[in-house]
């Protein structure tokens, strides 16, 4: 080696592990002045923000309701002592002492229909219920009344419950009209949601005509269709218009979960009450008229080809249809089809489309009622009045 070899010094390379604590060692300083700084600016005043004089903010007047949130509320003040909370109850026996005890069951909601005690429901409120308890409020204070079946038409889930109240105690719901409700017209739906006491939700009607299943696994036609909000517990109670005037009977909901979706249903008021009245009459539940014929199923009818209508396979001997001479289908030994029956097209002026059309109308009417019947044979077509008879 030359003393040269070694000229100018080396100097030593740099630790990457002093870098990273220095650049650490950095951060903390910084770190700590900045929280210094954020202490000094926030917490150094000595400010506490604690006032011992402080005093309740005054309230800014709101001033008048406008004029139809004002009517909205006087009209709710008007109906809600219609609607009726209802709870249904099983009787138990206890199989020890044999002692009767009821156990809550349900809860639905209702209103009440005249000054002599009628309340109506739905069908599915009260059904496999063994006693039922309505209670009623007027704003200041809730009576209690215990209520018996008057009588229920489950294919059109309704039901009306008698309760022994003073008219004085009652507040019937003004009656509407379903046959002129306008798409898009304001309504509110009553009642009691979850057991929650009284409740109102707004909506508008967004639908007429709809078509929904009794729980009676029949049709409800003309149905109403609306977004105010109906859930578990509102089954029964009223759906009114903007004067409060009743439009219908909130009675299902269209939704996966099971709480509302903006879809629900409303037996129209011009069915309820042709309905109700009918129940408070008759009482008990109504046998269903019959004309006396044996209807095709609808893909039967298509494959004799009927392409509209109801085709009667049979006629029963001394029943009505058999007084009005209607034909029955005519079938040969081998049962093949040798003279088609009388295809009903119309009952009472509405057209017949399939034989679920025919029970549909004859829901409409009661034993004894004339219906006008409008058949095809042959190729020609006749009108034929059958009085209907109660089924057995």
């Amino acid at each position: 080696m030359t003393p040269y070899d070694d000229f100018p010094p080396r100097q030593p390379a740099p630790q990457p592990h002093r870098l990273a604590a220095l650049f650490l060692l950095l951060v903390a300083v910084g770190l700590g002045f900045g929280a210094y700084y954020l202490y000094q600016h926030w917490f150094g005043s000595g400010k506490t923000g604690v006032d011992p004089t402080a005093e309740m903010r005054p309230v800014t007047p709101r001033g008048e309701l406008p004029g139809a949130e004002k009517d909205r509320v006087e009209m709710l003040a008007r109906v809600k002592p219609s609607v009726a909370f209802i709870t249904t109850y099983d009787v138990r026996r206890d199989i020890f002492s044999s002692d009767l005890s009821a156990v809550p069951a349900g809860q639905g909601s209702g209103f009440v229909w005249d000054k002599q005690g009628h309340v109506v429901t739905n069908f599915h409120v009260i059904q496999n219920a063994d006693a039922a308890q309505v209670k009623l409020s007027d704003g200041h204070q809730v009576s209690t009344y215990y209520a018996r079946v008057v009588g229920v038409q489950p294919d059109r889930d309704l039901a009306v419950l008698y309760i022994d109240a003073k008219p004085d105690e009652l507040h019937p719901v003004d009656l509407g009209s379903s046959r002129d409700l306008q798409v898009g017209q304001d309504v509110m739906a009553i009642g009691n949601p979850f057991g929650l006491g009284q409740t109102v939700t707004k909506g508008i009607v967004s639908a007429t005509g709809r078509e929904i299943e009794s729980v009676a696994h029949t049709a409800i036609k003309d149905v109403i269709q609306t977004d105010a909000a109906v859930n578990p517990g509102n089954s029964g109670g009223p759906l009114v218009d903007s004067a409060g005037r009743l439009v219908g009977v909130n009675t299902a909901i269209y939704s996966p979960s099971g709480s509302s979706a903006g879809i629900g249903f409303a037996i129209p008021v011009d069915e309820v009450n042709k309905v109700v009245t009918r129940l408070i009459r008759e009482g008990g539940q109504p046998s269903r008229p019959r004309m006396g014929v044996q209807l095709a199923s609808d893909e039967v009818a298509r494959r004799l080809g009927v392409r509209e209508g109801a085709l009667v396979l049979g006629v029963v001997p001394g029943s009505p249809a058999a007084n009005a001479e209607l034909r029955p289908t005519q079938f040969d030994r081998s049962r093949a089809v040798r003279q088609l029956g009388d295809v009903i097209v119309a009952l009472d002026e509405q057209p017949i489309k399939s034989a679920s059309d025919v029970f549909s109308v004859m829901a409409d009417h009661a034993a004894g009622d004339v219906v006008t019947v409008t058949y095809r044979r042959d190729g020609e077509q006749s009108r034929v009045k059958v009085r209907l008879q109660a089924a057995n």
